[in-house]
């Protein structure tokens, strides 16, 4: 849990704001990637729970507000990011935050590239002792000809764009006619892919919050539909496509396991203030899949169901992103 320092530090920062002032809070979702309506989606969810009495809300589309979002900055106090993929979750807009002197949310720029990269993720994972699956560099001739590849990691794999979030471009190949078949995609959405052995097991994840001090929040199970091989796009976002357990339902031992894994990613990643690690629970262990560093952040998206399980329903997980967000350290 965080200690007492840390809250007290935070509440300190609050009350810094003059009295009967609200919080002047630039909310930034839709951008140019391709989960522009995820981000929309997320930030009407949050629009709607934010508690007005507390904050005072502007919002802005980096796809055509960039130059007003600037012009503002000395009116803003804080900046809440609800932006996915590319332009947003990459470390960009951190940076341009960073430029304008606006306190945000989450990762800075560091942890935000460190964490979009999947390949160097898996680098920093395996550094920090956690097990990840075996996965090679696809290269654009590997699309007409991939024994090197089939030479280095057996079928299945999972095939990804390394710098794609909600599962854009991914897929799963049994055979070579698959495999050249999602190369062909994934490279339509990224000049680098990553070819990754399948792991089969259960795929949970673990939410973790907090800057110095972390708390990892209660695992939650994503139990894809039969007709689903995986999480894909379609499973995330298809109403009733996929099944949520919340607390996720593993033995005391496996669960205390993740969540230290959940804990070990944010740190290796560099991250503050919030992340979500998938894994999946395998006969043979844990495996990191990749850490979000902007979660989806409906009500009923993955961190606000742990958030809640752990006792901060979303308005409340708001307002602690909020704090941690303007506290300084």
């Amino acid at each position: 849990m965080e200690n007492k320092a840390e809250l007290s530090s935070l509440s300190a920062q609050t009350k810094r704001m003059p009295a009967g002032c609200k919080i002047r809070l630039a909310l930034i979702a839709g951008g140019k990637s391709g989960e522009r309506e995820v981000s929309l989606a997320g930030a009407k969810g949050v629009e709607q729970a934010l508690n007005r009495e507390k904050y005072e809300v502007h919002r802005y589309d980096p796809a055509t507000d960039l130059a007003r979002l600037a012009a503002d900055a000395p009116k803003i106090d804080m900046a809440f990011i609800l932006l996915h993929g590319l332009f947003g979750e990459d470390g960009t807009m951190q940076g341009f935050l960073d430029l304008l002197g606006i306190p945000y949310q989450g990762a800075g720029v560091l942890g935000s590239a460190l964490a979009m990269d999947k390949n160097l993720a898996k680098v920093l994972y395996k550094q920090a002792g956690l097990t990840v699956a075996p996965w090679e560099m696809a290269q654009p001739e590997d699309q007409k000809n991939p024994s090197r590849l089939l030479s280095r990691i057996s079928l299945p794999v999972v095939i990804k764009p390394i710098r794609q979030g909600s599962s854009l471009g991914m897929s799963l190949a049994r055979n070579e006619e698959e495999l050249v078949q999602g190369l062909a995609k994934a490279f339509t959405f990224d000049s680098e892919v990553m070819v990754e052995q399948y792991v089969r097991g259960r795929e949970i994840t673990g939410g973790v919050l907090g800057n110095k001090e972390l708390t990892a929040l209660p695992l939650v199970e994503i139990i894809p539909g039969e007709e689903f091989a995986f999480f894909d796009y379609q499973a995330k976002y298809q109403v009733g496509a996929s099944r949520e357990v919340c607390p996720a339902e593993l033995s005391p031992e496996v669960t205390a396991k993740a969540q230290a894994i959940a804990l070990a990613a944010h740190r290796a990643l560099h991250l503050r203030g919030y992340s979500r690690t998938d894994m999946i629970v395998a006969d043979d262990g844990i495996y990191v899949l990749e850490t979000n560093t902007i979660p989806g952040m409906t009500p009923t998206s993955l961190l606000p169901q742990a958030a809640a399980a752990h006792g901060l329903p979303f308005p409340a997980l708001l307002d602690r992103l909020i704090e941690l967000a303007l506290a300084k350290g």
